[in-house]
């Protein structure tokens, strides 16, 4: 059966409500893996001081860390989630400031009487079922002169590091995402993602494409952080296979990286991030 819009939302933030602190240690707080392009992003929406700014789907905080040093203490920056759990993650990794806040949110149900200068919204958009709602969301909170910016991954060839192993769970388990889930890659190419934000009324619209390295390292530390870091419905589906279906799929996922594998054992995936500025 497929997954409702409603259904899906619910699940994915009791996910990330679960993997939001793993996620901040292993991705987010070192810059590791997609977050190299946190730094591309702020550049690219020209922050300014006295700015105010919405980092829309903000996570843990770290775009949003970033955002506050920009502004400085005449600006003033609101980051926006639907975890919880990311949240609290957020408000202790950026401290207290008087001109920064961090509240609850669906991004397809929100509505701010200020009007924002800017809205980011770093590996965001693909999680909202109805992107068109959350970007008509974010073009009612900027002012006219506004500025929008978006980052998303690329196309699923394009970030193996993903595929190399999702690809084969899939091909084990069938429901291992539910039917009807957004796909990950969808606004993974400049067309489609020129297309979804040109569609909600953007102008001006910019994407650059950049291809980041990341290293996890050996197979076995591949294969065994990935057991590790997982949602908890993930891993029951995993649990579930019998062991000689297990050792299978490890070894589908083995070489699915062979083309990754320096001689030495070293994995160094690519990773394409695309990143989109647009104007009110």
């Amino acid at each position: 059966m497929k997954i409702s819009n409603t259904s899906y939302k619910q699940n994915n933030i009791k996910i990330w409500n679960e993997i939001a602190p793993r996620y901040h240690k292993r991705w987010a707080s070192v810059n590791e893996g997609p977050f190299q392009s946190t730094s591309k992003l702020i550049e690219l929406v020209n922050v300014s001081e006295g700015n105010s700014v919405l980092d829309l789907a903000c996570g843990t905080g770290v775009v949003t860390k970033k955002l506050r040093d920009k502004v400085g203490d005449l600006g003033y920056v609101v980051g926006a989630d639907a975890s919880v759990s990311a949240i609290k993650i957020a408000k202790k990794w950026n401290g207290v400031k008087s001109n920064l806040d961090f509240v609850n949110i669906d991004a397809e149900r929100f509505n701010f009487a200020h009007k924002f200068d800017i809205v980011t919204c770093q590996y965001g958009l693909f999680f909202f079922p109805d992107a068109q709602k959350a970007l008509k969301n974010i073009r009612n909170s900027l002012k006219k002169t506004g500025t929008l910016g978006i980052s998303v991954h690329g196309q699923k060839n394009k970030v193996p590091f993903f595929s190399n192993i999702l690809d084969a769970v899939m091909e084990f388990i069938p429901d291992y995402v539910p039917r009807g889930s957004p796909d990950m890659d969808r606004f993974g190419t400049k067309n489609a993602l020129d297309n979804e934000i040109r569609t909600a009324g953007f102008s001006k619209i910019l994407i650059k494409d950049f291809t980041f390295n990341y290293s996890p390292g050996k197979f076995d530390d591949y294969w065994k952080n990935y057991l590790k870091y997982i949602a908890k419905p993930l891993k029951e589906k995993l649990n579930l296979l019998d062991m000689s279906k297990r050792k299978a799929l490890k070894q589908v996922v083995k070489q699915n990286t062979i083309p990754y594998t320096k001689k030495n054992g070293i994995i160094v995936f690519p990773w394409q991030v695309l990143i989109l500025t647009a104007k009110y």
